[in-house]
């Protein structure tokens, strides 16, 4: 089979662990695959970088970044090569532009547009070990550029992609995808497999293990996906096109997500076309809004309007939503809120999920301040001290644990 493996930072965090990435790149090589293997910076090393930037400037050149930041993946690379070929073993590591990755130019967080898999075959074809710099590519113009967050997984699914990959395996210090997170209740259990559409939901709503676009993008090309442990040999989670019996389960997956923060504001003007204002400008400054709630307008043609925003987001939130002063009597911000939400594909054949949900909630006095669902998940908006609370007795109420 020709296999990509990804490890993430933690995986390779040192020289023992890329001792360890080694030998595991030996197992697979000796059972006959052909390998392609992308690696992330080691851990904290991108940070170590942002620093240094940092003592000099503190808004550096978005292009000098990407020149500074792909460093970190390319002493990886280097380093991985540099053990396996030591053990015997022929490799060679390429960086992203070495390895055909081609972006648009929007430095930082570019997308890639198209990779020529030519150097990556020919040196499968010699019998060579690949080994990528993940998180990198290189713009039309011959530029550097880095893809953001979750870029290296973003980098392994589109080299499995262009290259026939028959799978990618994405290695972390997690040993795959659980019904919740095991550290806020024991009894989870590890899936053996989840759809493309699960796990895109459980990611965008809080879960660590897989960045969104990289699994957005496995669905696009078809791609194989499982989420692995580089620490342990159990099995994993296959992440892969949804089937009927994929259906027959009412709940995969329950989630936390702290990363939230609810602006309310209170006498906006009902007139046509201001919420589109309001909402347009919050875009155009790139901040993320989820759940939105309007009431219905008063006799004096105002109404009050909420959403929620990451945290993260929400001093820019604050500036944009400022310039609306004449449009809104007074706004009010709450980040003392988190988000639980329940998913599964098993929702779209099934009634009562959400009754379940609410009244689950309703039996531990958790007030429910916002309501948001699709096909296949419902998000609800709570006070932050009762988030670990709502995960254990939802993942109760829909026998996880089972």
């Amino acid at each position: 089979m020709l296999i990509v493996h990804k490890y993430g930072g933690t995986s390779v965090g040192g020289l023992d662990r890329i001792e360890n990435v080694a030998s595991r790149v030996i197992k697979a090589r000796e059972e006959g695959h052909d390998l392609v293997v992308v690696v992330s910076a080691m851990s904290g090393e991108t940070n170590k970088l942002v620093g240094y930037a940092e003592h000099f400037s503190s808004n550096p050149a978005k292009k000098e970044m990407d020149m500074l930041l792909s460093s970190g993946e390319r002493v990886t690379a280097a380093l991985l090569s540099i053990a396996l070929q030591s053990k015997g073993y022929d490799s060679v590591a390429m960086t992203g532009r070495q390895a055909g990755i081609v972006t648009d130019d929007v430095h930082t967080y570019a997308r890639i547009e198209e990779i020529d898999p030519k150097p990556m075959k020919d040196a499968i074809a010699e019998g060579k070990i690949v080994i990528v710099a993940g998180f990198q590519g290189i713009t039309k113009e011959g530029n550097v550029s880095t893809l953001g967050r979750g870029g290296s997984d973003l980098s392994a699914v589109a080299i499995a992609g262009a290259i026939g990959a028959d799978q990618c395996e994405i290695y972390s210090d997690v040993d795959g995808i659980y019904t919740t997170d095991p550290r806020i209740e024991p009894r989870a259990k590890k899936l053996d497999t989840i759809s493309y559409d699960e796990m895109l939901e459980m990611s965008s709503l809080g879960a660590k293990v897989l960045q969104n676009r990289s699994v957005e993008l496995a669905k696009k090309l078809h791609v194989k996906l499982y989420a692995k442990s580089s620490f342990s040999d159990n099995e994993g989670t296959l992440i892969t096109e949804e089937s009927e019996n994929m259906e027959a389960v009412l709940v995969s997956g329950v989630v936390l997500d702290r990363n939230q923060a609810r602006v309310t504001l209170r006498g906006v003007s009902d007139k046509p076309g201001i919420a589109a204002e309001i909402f347009t400008m919050l875009a155009n400054n790139n901040i993320n809004v989820d759940m939105i709630i309007q009431n219905m307008a008063t006799a004096d043609g105002e109404t009050n309007l909420g959403f929620t925003v990451p945290q993260s987001e929400l001093e820019n939130a604050k500036s944009v939503i400022e310039k609306f002063d004449h449009d809104i009597k007074g706004m009010d911000f709450d980040e003392k809120i988190c988000k639980v939400s329940v998913v599964g594909v098993g929702m779209k054949s099934h009634s009562g999920v959400a009754a379940k949900a609410f009244s689950t909630l309703a039996q531990n006095n958790i007030n429910i301040q916002m309501i948001s669902t699709s096909e296949i998940k419902i998000s609800m908006v709570i006070d932050e001290k009762y988030g670990e609370l709502a995960i254990r007795a939802l993942h109760e109420a829909y026998e996880l644990d089972k």
